[in-house]
């Protein structure tokens, strides 16, 4: 059989719940970031993001958390065939804390959870065959069932030409040796562990545990004493895991001097958070070993991708993608805080966000002011949340499940219409954050950016508009562009996307590289948004500047989408046309040209619901068919 994959990990997949706040007891923690967490689901997910065709074999619960598993490993590239829903048991959960540097207290949340009853029958033979390695881990030896089931995928991946890794994944209370606080707990010596262990290693290529893991997988007091009590069953490359201290390799005989192995380079960064470094660190040494490097060159990947992970507070979120890992490797990092690298953080947010999204044909209807303009009275005011959800029916219906489609939506008017837009989970949502007409630029409902932002679903996009000319006096330029960095700040601490909209025209004249100048302007304060919203340029010139500075500037963004500004069909058919010569341009989001005369009307009464939503489709929909015929010509 052909192996179509590169790696199954097979064993735990959790919740990871992780205390917010730095330095306190978990006791006192008050909020939690959730991610997915467990060693093997850990690797899978490391493996994915530097390239490697992963797939993970576990059980996940018949709830919300497993769905979260499951769509998750979608999103990072895992293979999720072999996730096994189990209808009678809960998805495991683990709560913890950064209390100080190396001591992280943890709760698991693990009674007959779903992925310790792992069993043979979840172990299907063309599944583990199409796959060059598996990679099983200690905990899952501690149950017979979830034992069995290694041992079968072991045995099949032996007989299908598949090699075998064994992280020894020791967690001393997940084998009923600590209290449930004892979950930081790293040994506990066990002649029983040890018994469970030793029959693994003989069928094993690649052993892999910390100094602890070695002691109980090799049943001996001494880390040198285990390592030859390995080796003497088994002739598995041995890495041997040291923490700061890097890692050595063995793969031969076992010297008299342990110090005499296999080392690859090593990083001195500062100490955050250790857990899930582990399952960072064999993410990185089984994409070398999978890819025929040498044995040194593994040993370096491994030892760089832990260091991502214990510079940072998650596990498996802040694992390194292979972008990322290559600039750290040929450039290193501008501080010993990798979390606090700016350049390896703007190119980890870029290479992990939840989707690609290489079009965007969206419906604004996030206006305030122009909405209530059109209103007469307090009457019709009071009708325009009304108005929001007829537009968002009006986008789904031309949408029609396609992908690539989106609205622009505000928090003042727009509450029932993003309830609706999130319903289906189909339409991308963009909210903005700035007070209408404001200039300098003001955030509407307070300054306090981030506290808002932490209200909103975690796909929603920020979109903030600046009327920012590049000649404007410097006090305006300085103070407009601080606003527009602290909502980018705000947005990558929080975790949402951001469109930043640019107005050039309302603010000074416009000629061919304005706009090209505002946005040079912006990247150099530091801002690297996901999108740009920009006028209509009258020429090719000017698309070609702002192509210019966006590729040079930041190659990761994900582009620009026109704004309408009013402009009747027409114009914008024109625009959209010079547009077509643009390399960054990405499509649209235009409001009152789609909505401002049903709008109008049905604010006054004279439109029936029926009729507003098939106006605002029929426009919306001649405008996504003409942007996606310019896209065909200029593919053709």
């Amino acid at each position: 059989m052909d192996k179509t994959l590169d790696l199954i990990a097979i064993g735990r997949s959790l919740i990871d719940l992780y205390g917010q706040q730095i330095g306190g007891r978990l006791e006192d923690i008050g909020s939690f970031a959730k991610s997915v967490g467990g060693c093997p689901a850990n690797i899978a997910i490391g493996a994915a993001r530097l390239g490697l065709k992963s797939a993970l074999v576990t059980r996940v619960g018949a709830e919300q958390m497993g769905n979260f598993i499951r769509e998750q490993l979608v999103r990072e590239g895992v293979a999720v065939e072999g996730v096994h829903v189990d209808p009678e048991r809960l998805t495991g959960l683990v709560l913890l804390a950064v209390e100080r540097e190396g001591v992280s207290p943890m709760t698991f949340y693990r009674s007959d959870c779903a992925d310790m009853a792992l069993d043979e029958s979840d172990i299907d033979e063309d599944f583990i065959a199409s796959a060059r390695a598996i990679v099983v881990t200690g905990t899952h030896f501690s149950k017979p069932a979830a034992a069995a089931a290694q041992a079968k995928a072991i045995r099949l991946a032996r007989a299908h030409g598949g090699k075998v890794a064994f992280d020894v994944d020791y967690r001393p209370n997940l084998w009923g040796l600590g209290g449930h606080a004892a979950g930081f707990e790293r040994y506990v010596k066990s002649d029983a562990v040890s018994a469970r262990l030793r029959p693994v290693l003989a069928d094993c290529d690649l052993i892999v545990g910390t100094e602890e893991e070695i002691m109980i997988a090799g049943g001996a007091d001494s880390v040198l004493a285990a390592l030859e009590a390995i080796r003497a069953v088994s002739a598995a490359t041995i890495v041997l895991k040291r923490g700061a201290k890097g890692c050595i390799v063995y793969d031969g005989p076992i010297p008299a001097d342990p110090e005499a192995g296999i080392v690859g380079r090593g990083f001195a960064i500062e100490v955050f958070n250790v857990l899930g470094a582990g399952d960072a660190f064999l993410s990185g040494f089984l994409r070398g070993w999978l890819r025929g490097e040498d044995l040194a060159t593994c040993a370096t990947w491994a030892n760089a991708c832990g260091a991502f992970a214990v510079s940072r507070l998650l596990c498996s979120p802040e694992y390194p993608t292979w972008a990322e890992l290559k600039h750290f490797l040929d450039h290193g990092g501008a501080t010993r805080a990798l979390r606090k690298d700016a350049t390896l953080n703007a190119i980890h947010w870029a290479t992990t966000r939840r989707r690609e999204i290489p079009r965007l044909m969206a419906l604004a209807i996030d206006h305030r002011l122009q909405l209530e303009d059109l209103a007469p009275d307090e009457g019709a005011r009071a009708r325009i949340p009304g108005f929001k959800v007829l537009a968002v029916e009006a986008a789904r219906r031309v949408a029609a499940g396609r992908p690539g489609f989106g609205v622009l939506l505000d928090d003042k008017y727009g509450r029932e219409a993003l309830f609706a837009a999130g319903a289906g989970g189909d339409l991308w949502v963009a909210r903005p954050v700035e007070l209408p007409g404001s200039r300098p630029l003001r955030f509407e409902f307070g300054q306090d950016l981030g506290s808002r932002l932490i209200e909103w679903p975690v796909d929603h996009c920020v979109k903030v508009l600046c009327f920012y000319h590049p000649d404007d006096d410097e006090g305006l330029k300085r103070e407009q562009t601080e606003k527009l960095v602290s909502a980018f700040e705000a947005s990558r601490r929080i975790g949402r996307e951001i469109l930043i909209e640019i107005i050039a025209s309302k603010a000074g004249p416009v000629d061919a590289d304005t706009v090209a100048r505002a946005l040079g302007e912006l990247y150099e304060a530091g801002l690297r948004p996901d999108w740009w919203k920009l006028e209509p340029q009258a020429s090719a010139a000017a698309w070609a500047a702002i192509d210019g500075v966006i590729q040079g500037a930041d190659p990761y963004c994900r582009g620009v989408v026109l704004l309408g500004l009013d402009a009747p069909i027409e114009a914008l058919k024109e625009s959209f046309g010079a547009a077509r010569s643009a390399a960054t341009v990405r499509g649209f989001a235009v409001g009152r040209t789609i909505f401002g005369e049903s709008a109008e009307r049905w604010l006054n009464g004279t439109i029936e619901e029926a009729e507003a939503v098939d106006a605002m489709a029929a426009r919306f929909g001649a405008l996504t068919d003409l942007w996606l015929s310019l896209e065909r010509r200029r593919a053709a």
